[in-house]
């Protein structure tokens, strides 16, 4: 029977519940409160959040960065493991801030839904504040959107922004980089979270067979073993060490992302085997079977973020990281181009 024009209909009638996103508010709010830090002014819930550059800046660059978790959330969907999503989100923007040397001031999250189920969005931005709070970032504000018919059921989709600020003396440019430096890199916590489309036909290769440990957790846990944050431990280790460059190892991995940050006619010498690969890393490549090359092209195949340094310096910085709880390895060395390839692992 169909519906008489003259029936009400309300917003919930067409599918949006603005009592859930009232309820989702309210969770968030205190986890949101655990993220506050010098310079936030107001933060969720006014049409726009303000922030102040601390005073300490005499010069202050800001910069910015914006990224999503891409395809890995369609294994938090299918595993429902939606509370480390957040960290990877907030990760992959102030990974990259952090490069320039900047320090992340504050974030701002999207979640875009379907039908918001306000348990799942909770551990979602649960996550998220905890990426803030590990990165001493602010979480000051985001939107949730719930629009009916755009989502399938129980799926979300996920982006974020942060903005960090960098004496304008201090920008790493990596045009000090000459012939020499050393190149230090730090340990990943795992595929972080690019190469998932990879990743999924390779769960997907091995069905059944799937080992049910890698690097001693659950087969799944490691998977989705959020990205590193490395913020707060770099950030230490540049305000004692004079660090040339950084390079964050995402999306076309170690290959495409150290020439990022390489002045013209130097490459990165690698020394294949001087980081060890990971369990998860290792039965990657053999279920997809594809070569070294592909998989230092696809992943970060165990180091997540690149230092570059002279080599009277290298010893020391890589003994402070260590210090502060980073897994550092001694991957190689700067060395002049030529007609080479501005990446050689060999």
């Amino acid at each position: 029977m169909s519906t008489s024009h003259s029936t009400p209909l309300s917003y919930k009638d067409a599918g949006v519940d603005i009592d859930a996103g009232d309820a989702l508010v309210d969770r968030i709010k205190p986890l949101a409160k655990k993220t506050l830090r010098e310079g936030v002014l107001a933060g969720i819930g006014g049409f726009g959040a303000l922030f102040e550059v601390p005073k300490r800046y005499q010069e202050p660059v800001l910069v910015s960065g914006t990224d999503g978790v891409g395809t890995k959330l369609k294994l938090a969907f299918e595993w429902s493991m939606h509370d480390t999503v957040g960290i990877d989100l907030v990760a992959m923007s102030v990974n990259d801030v952090l490069v320039q040397g900047a320090e992340p001031l504050f974030f701002l999250d999207y979640f875009a839904c379907g039908k918001l189920d306000v348990e799942t969005a909770s551990a979602v931005v649960a996550g998220i504040a905890k990426g803030c709070e590990l990165s001493g970032c602010a979480l000051i504000g985001g939107e949730t959107a719930e629009m009916p018919g755009m989502y399938p059921a129980g799926e979300y989709d996920l982006a974020g922004f942060c903005v960090g600020a960098v004496e304008k003396s201090k920008i790493l440019t990596g045009q000090a980089i000459v012939p020499g430096d050393v190149v230090l890199g730090l340990a990943s916590s795992g595929v972080h979270s690019n190469g998932f489309s990879l990743v999924r036909k390779c769960i997907e290769r091995a069905g059944d067979s799937a080992p049910p440990l890698l690097d001693g957790q659950p087969f799944r846990q490691a998977v989705m073993a959020p990205t590193r944050l490395y913020v707060k431990n770099v950030l230490a280790a540049l305000a004692k060490h004079p660090i040339k460059a950084l390079a964050h190892i995402t999306g076309g991995g170690l290959l495409e992302n150290i020439p990022r940050v390489l002045p013209e006619g130097t490459a990165a010498h690698l020394k294949k085997g001087s980081w060890p690969q990971s369990e998860l890393f290792a039965w990657l490549q053999k279920t997809a079977g594809i070569d070294d090359h592909e998989m230092n092209r696809t992943f970060n195949n165990g180091i997540g973020m690149v230092v570059v340094i002279d080599g009277t310096n290298a010893a020391a910085l890589a003994k402070t990281l260590a210090d502060l709880g980073e897994q550092v390895f001694e991957i190689g060395v700067i060395a002049s181009r030529g007609q080479g390839a501005p990446v050689v692992i060999a």
